[in-house]
């Protein structure tokens, strides 16, 4: 076994000695690569010498002294037992030399050429280790001889020539990267020894000697891939293991050991050596590596396959992050920065892509040149793109350092400010006072102060934003970046922050034209759309039109817009049953590139979704989600949206409890400036309606209705403030009142069900008794057509209760089956306890799935008690149609009359669902 070389080579070593003792010296040479165990076998070697009988001189080459002109000789002389006027004469000797020599070294080991003393010198310090030799049989151990000064060299070169008719041994160590000259080596008397790094096999022996068999399996392949079998590192890696504990991943064990071991492997290979392994820690690229040092390309070559051999470098690179780490620690910060500025200016010279020489950039001292900042900010963008965010942020500040020019400067602190905001509007506070700043000075582009305008106007900072906004006309630069920020600027605000919209009084962008790119277009679109449903109610190709520019985005910071627009759409236009997938596929996206803040915020919309579905659950689970993810602090003015959510939802589930702590939450005065503050004001009203306090929620309701009046928003599919007010007038008594908001609200939504449902169940409660059901049956159908299950249930709550005040139980015990039914799905309250047949049937599996969807419509419209008669008109079908689907539906569901019909068919769901 490999391991088996320093057992071998020591018995070498001894024989060599008694040789020597018995008068017939030699010399030897120990090679190998940094870290394979060459001083410890020298150094074992010269505490066995006294054993044979001999005197061990000892003596180390240090990288450190090799300027000093007989330094090692000095060593040996010392450590010699020689009588004192001896010892003083070569004290006196030695600094002459010392100090009469040139600093430097003019030539590598053991080279020819003149010797750097004289020869009388280098004679008298021969003869007195010579006659040392006679008196006692000498071992003389010189350990890295290749870092010793050339004097020295010269002088152990003039021994190895007379060593073999003396009783001396003299043993050299050094590295493979610098041989001995011929003329020692080739020597007669001469034995050249070289020790091997461990074979994996011996790995696994030294490994199962030291920690049993069991961990040797567990652990030997990996580390001899960690160490390539040198054993210094080796032994690092078992300071690590040890430290660790027993239980160890074997991936995991290298640490501050392994490093330490590292840099001293890198530091006994000599500067040179340190270079390379320093510039290979700053690159991977060992190109690059040669050229920071301006390393000869031969020499280069040479010390990367030394690396190689001690097992520091596999394939080029370092075979461990903690061996980088290492050799980068123990670099000078300033002297690593200015590697940095010089990689990354070679690696621009060569056509590196921008990830690598920003890698450099990032570290380095600044570098101002246009190619940096470009490099710089693509691979910020890349970055970011990819989800890695704190490389982008890193990067992005680092432009941000570099930028000197103020309205550049600003512009890279807007894409800062950006990129911090995915993350939390929180992260962004900081750079709003320099851009406002940036503002007062005119140094802020159009483009940039629209992006502070929407920054503090959802910081509630209205004041301020109104200023940013006057100043608009100023920062137009006309560029086309700045006109498409402005043409989305307009309607964006008049969508989210119509309290201030007059106030967007933007300039006109003249030139270049507002859409610049597909994704201003898109963007314009969407925001757009959602004017329009605000602004003049639900166009016919809403959903077309929406689908369309969700399908062709993805998430960033600058499409986040584009995504909010569009699914607010649809929600508002009534279609959140479309809207609520669409949320679902952005939010995943958001968390997979680590973009909490767009989570939150499509969360929000995804909880207002839901809402409009009934799923008073689903939307209470979102919108907590959404304040989990970026926190009230956060939110700003937009707090408005979960929170009303969160409300709305536990308002009607009757945790009142929980609803009050939402509603003593303080917000921003700036939120009702807001379309967030609007939902807010519903919100808070239904609750004080649930509370018994219908003065006060008249007060919220009146107060959001005059707001969207005002601001020329009167979009019921935002809120349907009429049917919330008339809510409150009938709570107190004002049933005339009532009925002509209610009218007028019918008037104004023809194109959306939900609010057309409720409408017609509030009309109901104005009515005489005898007309209730019909009004209430027209309230179901359009409820259930909306797919609000929570209004619907209410709505058959109400049938309910009419059919029992007009004395048909037999009616009202079916739908209030269905009521119940839908109640439980909702979790809402209804009042007495759920029936038995009703917990069942929630269990079992949909009886939809036994129906087709002819029987599924049929069977939904006799479960609310429609006559047959009904049924056939209103899905224009003769009345033979509808018994012969009856008579079908009673077989698949084993009962025997409507009433029997289970709760939880839905008209609108297909039987498959």
């Amino acid at each position: 076994m490999q391991s088996d070389d320093r057992g071998r080579a020591f018995s070498v070593l001894e024989g060599l000695l008694a040789e020597a003792v018995a008068g017939r010296g030699s010399t030897a040479t120990v090679a190998g690569t940094v870290g394979t165990g060459k001083s410890k076998l020298l150094d074992t070697f010269a505490n066995r010498v006294i054993d044979n009988g001999a005197l061990a001189v000892v003596g180390y080459g240090s990288a450190a002294e090799r300027h000093l002109s007989l330094g090692l000789m000095n060593q040996l002389l010392r450590a010699a037992p020689l009588p004192l006027p001896t010892r003083e004469r070569t004290r006196r000797l030695c600094s002459e030399v010392a100090r009469s020599s040139p600093v430097g070294r003019s030539s590598p080991v053991g080279a020819g050429g003149p010797a750097p003393l004289d020869v009388p010198v280098m004679h008298e310090i021969g003869t007195i280790m010579l006659d040392l030799s006679e008196r006692y049989p000498l071992a003389i151990v010189v350990d890295d001889v290749h870092h010793a000064d050339e004097a020295s060299l010269w002088c152990l070169v003039y021994l190895c020539r007379r060593a073999r008719h003396a009783n001396m041994l003299i043993v050299m160590s050094h590295s493979e990267l610098d041989p001995l000259q011929d003329d020692v080596v080739s020597l007669p008397q001469h034995t050249r020894l070289r020790l091997a790094p461990f074979t994996p096999e011996a790995v696994g022996e030294v490994v199962s000697a030291r920690f049993g068999a069991a961990t040797s399996r567990q652990h030997s392949a990996e580390w001899y891939r960690l160490t390539g079998g040198n054993p210094l590192l080796l032994d690092g890696l078992i300071e690590d293991y040890v430290a660790a504990g027993d239980n160890a991943p074997a991936g995991e064990v290298a640490g501050t050991g392994y490093g330490r071991a590292v840099l001293r492997a890198v530091s006994s290979g000599g500067d040179d050596l340190r270079s390379v392994a320093q510039a290979l820690a700053l690159s991977s690229d060992p190109r690059l590596a040669r050229q920071l040092y301006d390393l000869d390309p031969v020499a280069a070559d040479r010390l990367l396959r030394s690396l190689t051999g001690a097992g520091v470098l596999d394939h080029g690179g370092f075979r461990h992050q903690a061996a980088r780490d290492a050799v980068l620690s123990d670099m000078d910060g300033s002297h690593q920065a200015d590697l940095h500025r010089r990689a990354a200016c070679l690696a621009h010279e060569r056509g590196a892509s921008s990830a690598v020489i920003a890698e450099h950039l990032r570290q380095a001292t600044p570098v101002d040149a246009p190619w940096a900042t470009s490099a710089l900010e693509e691979a910020a963008r890349t970055a970011l793109r990819d989800g890695d965010v704190d490389r982008g942020l890193t990067l992005l500040e680092c432009v941000r350092r570099q930028s000197t020019e103020p309205v550049r400067r600003n512009a890279v602190t807007t894409e800062l400010l950006r990129a911090r905001w995915r993350v939390s509007p929180a992260m962004a506070s900081d750079l709003i006072g320099g851009l406002l700043t940036g503002s007062e000075r005119g140094e802020l582009r159009g483009a940039d102060a629209a992006v502070l305008t929407r920054t503090l106007l959802w910081q509630g900072r209205v004041d301020e934003a109104r200023t940013v906004l006057g100043a608009l006309p100023r920062a137009a630069d006309c560029t086309p970046g700045t006109a498409a920020e402005l043409a989305v600027l307009q309607p964006w605000m008049r969508a989210t922050y119509p309290g201030i919209s007059e106030a967007a009084d933007l300039p006109a962008a003249g030139g270049p034209a507002p859409v610049h790119s597909v994704a201003s277009s898109r963007r314009l679109k969407a925001v757009t759309l959602l004017c329009r449903v605000l602004e003049r109610g639900v166009p016919g190709e809403i959903v077309a039109v929406a689908e369309r520019i969700l399908r062709s985005v993805s998430l960033d910071e600058t499409t986040l817009d584009t995504v909010e627009s569009a699914l607010l759409a649809l929600v508002y236009g009534g279609h959140a049953d479309i809207a609520l997938p669409w949320c679902d596929k952005f939010a995943e996206e958001a968390g997979r590139r680590a973009a909490p803040s767009r989570q939150a915020r499509l969360l929000s919309i995804s909880a207002e979704a839901a809402l409009r579905l009934g799923d008073l659950r689903g939307a209470r689970d979102h919108a907590r989600t959404a304040l989990e993810l970026m926190p009230k602090g956060s939110w700003g003015a937009a707090i408005g949206a979960p929170l009303s959510s969160l409300i709305m939802a536990g308002t009607a589930m009757g945790e009142f409890g929980e609803v009050q702590a939402y509603v003593d939450e303080p917000v921003p005065e700036g939120m009702f400036q807001s379309r967030a503050g609007l939902l807010y004001l519903q919100a808070r009203g239904h609750y004080s309606l649930a509370a018994g306090h219908p003065k006060l929620a008249l007060r919220d309701f009146t107060r959001c209705g005059d707001l969207m009046t005002e601001w020329r928003i009167d979009a019921a599919g935002l809120v349907a403030w009429r049917n919330d007010i008339a809510e409150a007038c009938l709570a107190l008594g004002r049933a005339e009142q009532a009925t002509r908001l209610i009218e007028e609200q019918l008037a104004r939504s023809a194109a959306l069900t939900r609010v057309q449902g409720v409408a017609m169940r509030l009309l109901a409660a104005t009515s005489a008794l005898r007309h209730r059901p019909m009004l209430l049956r027209q309230s179901g159908d359009l409820l259930q057509r909306s797919g609000d299950r929570y209004e619907l249930a209410r709505t058959l709550t109400m049938l309910t209760e009419a059919h029992e005040a007009l004395g048909e139980s037999r009616r009202a015990a079916m739908i209030s089956r269905r009521a119940r039914g839908l109640a439980q799905e909702c979790h809402i309250p209804l009042g007495d306890a759920e029936s038995a047949d009703t917990q069942a049937a929630a269990g079992a599996d949909s009886p939809a799935k036994l129906l087709s969807d002819a029987e599924r419509r049929v069977a939904s419209l006799a479960a609310v008690g429609y006559t047959n008669r009904e049924i056939s008109d209103k899905l224009f079908v003769t009345l033979s149609t509808v018994e012969q689907h009856l008579t079908r539906i009673y077989r698949k569901l084993n009962v025997s009359n409507r009433s029997d019909l289970p709760p939880s068919l839905d008209m609108n769901r297909p039987a498959t669902a």
